[in-house]
């Protein structure tokens, strides 16, 4: 059976019930890694519990993205029913294959979440039509897994669909993060998650 677990997590620095909640996806690799990454984020965003969804049993047919994306959904109305908030107070942040799966459950919630973060995404074409949350689309130029123009046409149709979608491109950067891709992250979801700014004052990223 296809499934969710709660992994590593990093309560809300204000100590009282949590107000947003950050959920990561890591690509299959180091949860542990991943939840380090919120260290650098959460003092911005003290009223955020971050938790990093594990993956549980993949075996066999359960490999398909249907599958995961319908084992996430249940995993995440789990998660926020704990907390008590609605799905304008969630944001995904994923990393390679975790950033797919983001993309792909993201956009097909029954309500609009606060934000995406895709980092190191390996994208295709048949993203979900649904509700469109602020999504940032971290890349490296370099990188050999997901070619950088494949980010550049998701954006581009995402565009066309009238998503509000930015990009953050790594020069040189292979499929890995460096310490401007994960700054950029925490700052959108500041941005984003609990700081609405006009869309004017948006980050310069293009």
């Amino acid at each position: 059976m296809t499934e969710f677990v709660e992994g590593p997590a990093l309560a809300a620095l204000s100590c009282g019930k949590p107000v947003y909640l950050v959920v990561l996806l890591p690509g299959g690799g180091d949860a542990q890694a991943m939840i380090d990454l919120a260290l650098g984020w959460a003092p911005a965003m003290p009223k955020a519990d971050f938790l990093v969804a594990a993956r549980g049993d993949f075996a066999g047919a359960d490999q398909n993205l249907a599958t995961k994306a319908a084992a996430l959904n249940l995993f995440l109305d789990a998660m926020l029913a704990k907390r008590r908030l609605p799905d304008s107070h969630l944001a995904l942040v994923g990393i390679s294959e975790g950033a797919s799966l983001a993309l792909h459950v993201g956009f097909a919630r029954r309500e609009t979440i606060a934000a995406i973060v895709a980092l190191s995404a390996a994208y295709d074409a048949d993203l979900p039509t649904g509700a469109y949350p602020p999504t940032l689309l971290v890349h490296g130029e370099a990188d050999p897994v997901s070619p950088y123009a494949a980010m550049l046409a998701c954006k581009a149709a995402l565009k066309q669909r009238g998503a509000p979608v930015w990009s953050f491109k790594r020069p040189g950067l292979g499929h890995a993060l460096d310490d401007d891709a994960i700054a950029a992250a925490g700052d959108f979801l500041r941005r984003h998650v609990v700081h609405k700014a006009p869309a004017e004052d948006d980050h310069a990223h293009s």
